[in-house]
Order: C-alpha cells, then structure tokens, then sequence
C-alpha cells in the first residue's frame, strides 16, 4: 500500500510535524552554512534570516508553496571579488556585498513586478537557456580554485599538509559515495553527513580548535552587520539576479509537479519571486546573505511524499532558534576548512553540472548558430580572466559573460525578428 499523502494545506500532528521538520532543517543545513562559512561570517545571523525568510515567504504565498528560502551560491563569486584577497579586510569589506543583495533583492522584486503583468516570456529573449546554462555553469567553475585551495590540494612549495588532505579526501568522497549509495532520507542529506565525518577525521588528527566552543555562551545573539552601498560592488553582484530566476523558476515548476497543485495560478510565480525578493533585501539589511528556494528540501518532499507548509515553517523556526544557541554557531565555526574544502569540491562541481544539465534539459539546439555563439561567448569570456571598465567599474568573470550574454542575446532576437540572419 502506498503512502498517504499530505497535502500543502494540511496540518500534522506536533509528534509527526518534529521530525518531519528536523529532516528539513538537516536537509538545508549542510549547504546553507557553508555560504558564511566561506564567507567569515558567524553562519547564526544567516541561520536567523534563512528562518525569518522562509516564515515571510510562507505567508507571502498564502500558505501555497512548500518551499525554504537557503543560502544562494550564485553570489559566492561576486562576493569573493568584492571581499578580495586579503583576508583581513574581508570584515571591512561585507558590508560592500550587502549593499549590494539589498540592491539584489530589489531587483528580484521588480523582476516580479514584470512578471506579473507581463508574463515570463520576456526571460527567454532576454536570458536564453543558451546563456543562463553556461553562466550557471561559470558559478562552479569560477569557484573551482578555490575549493581547492580550501581542501588543501594545491600545493605550494612541494609541501604537503597531510592531515588537511586526508580530512578533505574523506569528506569528499564520503559525499560523492554518500550520493550514490546512500538511500531512503539519508540519500537528501549527503553533504551534511559528509561533514559529520570530515569533521570527527579532523577531531581525531587533532586540527579542530575547540576554544571558540568553549568560550561561547550558551545562548548568543547573532552578529548584525549594516550595509554599504557601493556602485562598482552592486554592479558586481547583480548578474547573480538571474542566475537565481532561473533556479527559482525552476524549483517552482517542480513544486508545482510534485504536489499537483496549479501554484503558476494561485498564488502565482511573481507573487513567490516577490518572496524570494523582499527577503533577499531584508537579509541584506541586517547582516546575512541572499536567499533561494532550496532543492533539498523538494526532495525531501518527493520521498516522504509529505508537503505541507506547516512542516517546512517548522523547520523554519527551528532554524530561528539555533541561531540564538551560541555553542551550535561556535561548534559550526570550529569546522576546519579542509572539511568545507572537500564538501566544496564536490558541491562546486555540482553547480557546473547543473548549467549543463539545464541546457539539456531546455532542448538548446545548438545546430542553431546564435545558440552555438552565445554559450561559447559567455563560456569563453567567463573562464578566461578579461574584465572590462566602464569607469572606475570593472566587470570581470560571470558578471562580464553576463553582461555580454544579455546583450547578444537582444541583438540576436532582433537580427532573427528583422529576417536578417542566414537562419530563417
């Protein structure tokens, strides 16, 4: 006999909605903090958005969309621009970035706006799946480096830190293995375990410091940062935007398919955009870092085969309270970076994949000329390290490739709608 299923508007009982709701939380955890993690921020004030977040998103959708607002990756890039190279102003310089999710989220609000009265269509003149594929692609491939520094596998000098690179190895292959073999709900949360393990490896090869967890309160407030607003930083962040259209678009749909409802009608996929949007600015302003709807936590619907948006506002508010528990925060800072390292490599690569699966997934026919010029373009100009000035702004990396993608696209789409191109 099958399982019952419980729809988006029913409730469930305290003893049956606790778990349901730890699974979640679990589900959104490991990937979640790793965006402050590598960031260097206290993952408490993230955990306490994420929480809020998803309770205002709830609400905003009318109770509709079972979904949970996470950390975004599409902003670790630009963000690693801003913060720079040396670690030390990294702390001086966030409030650059934050500016600029505010900004962000602003955009997504607007992008909502349109969306409402004028349709989606617009999207994919403007953002072909020719070119959000490869730029979704670049997110993973521009952090490619630094993942592996993280993980200890680039060596400088011929010196080895062995113990870093066993931990990272094993936390590593502990994921990929994890994602293949494991089943049943512990198939969802890979990463998290992975983490589990990198960081006993790392407790019993003694490079975990436990000072910080020793020293933390019990209970903690989370950091609150104020905001900068900074031109050449918002410039840098915002081709993000559209990278987290095209995911959020995506989960929508996907919601939409598992729990059988018509949400692209009620509430509505500008009304969730707004969410995702008001939410992303919000973050911005005190502290935390731009947000999306999770694909973890889809998953963990489409095997539990339950929806309802209580359980996702209970994992919501368990997120809220771990935020306020300073040794839980403290203990998430004492993971080594060899840990994140390995999780990272494997959480990277995936983001790559997914630009390329999601140009499969659109059918992009590349036998089409203007499809072949667009990727290559944006693929080309994204790796290979030119950065353009307008002003005293520079655009480099995926925001470049955005840039360029945006524009060839209109012109492309133009030139077609003219009957100018050799393809009629």
């Amino acid at each position: 006999m099958s399982r019952r299923v419980i729809q988006v508007d029913e409730k469930v009982s305290l003893l049956l909605g606790l778990p349901l709701s730890i699974q979640h939380l679990f589900a959104m955890f490991g990937a979640s903090v790793l965006v402050p993690t590598i960031f260097g921020i206290n993952p408490a004030i993230v955990l306490l958005m994420n929480g809020i977040g998803t309770l205002g998103y709830l609400l905003i959708c009318k109770g509709k969309v079972p979904a949970f607002l996470g950390s975004s990756f599409a902003f670790i890039p630009p963000v690693l621009l801003i913060l720079g190279t040396d670690k030390a102003l990294w702390s001086t310089n966030y409030p650059l970035a934050l500016g600029g999710f505010i900004v962000a989220g602003l955009a997504l609000v607007i992008i909502s706006l349109i969306i409402k009265f004028f349709g989606s269509n617009w999207l994919k003149i403007v953002f072909p799946p020719a070119v959000i594929g490869p730029i979704i692609a670049l997110i993973g491939l521009a952090l490619a480096g630094t993942a592996a520094n993280m993980a200890g596998i680039v060596v400088e000098n011929e010196m080895y830190e062995t113990n870093a690179i066993i931990v990272s190895m094993l936390t590593f292959f502990v994921a990929i293995f994890g994602s293949v073999l494991f089943r049943g709900f512990a198939s969802v949360i890979p990463v998290l375990i992975a983490i589990i393990v990198g960081y006993v490896s790392a407790m019993v090869l003694g490079i975990v410091d436990f000072n910080g967890v020793a020293a933390a309160n019990f209970i903690a407030m989370p950091n609150f940062s104020a905001p900068k607003f900074n031109i050449d930083a918002i410039i840098t962040i915002l081709p993000a935007v559209f990278v987290v259209i095209s995911e959020h678009i995506g989960h929508f749909m996907l919601t939409q398919h598992i729990t059988g409802r018509d949400l692209n009608k009620n509430p509505g996929l500008s009304r969730s955009i707004f969410g995702n949007g008001i939410f992303t600015m919000i973050s911005g302003m005190f502290g935390s870092v731009p947000n999306t709807t999770y694909g973890e936590n889809i998953s963990v619907m489409a095997i539990t085969r339950i929806y309802s948006v209580w359980v996702i506002g209970g994992a919501a508010a368990l997120s809220i309270v771990i935020a306020f528990i300073g040794k839980i925060t403290a203990l998430i800072q004492s993971i080594p970076t060899p840990v994140m390292g390995g999780v990272s490599l494997y959480l990277f690569g995936v983001i790559a994949v997914s630009g390329i699966r999601y140009v499969v997934e659109e059918k992009v026919d590349y036998g089409k000329t203007a499809n072949l010029i667009l990727s290559s373009v944006v693929l080309i100009l994204g790796i290979s390290g030119a950065s353009l000035y307008i002003g005293t702004i520079q655009l480099k990396g995926v925001a470049l490739a955005t840039l360029i993608g945006l524009v060839l696209s209109i012109l492309f789409h133009l030139l077609e709608k003219l009957r100018l191109t050799n393809e009629i």
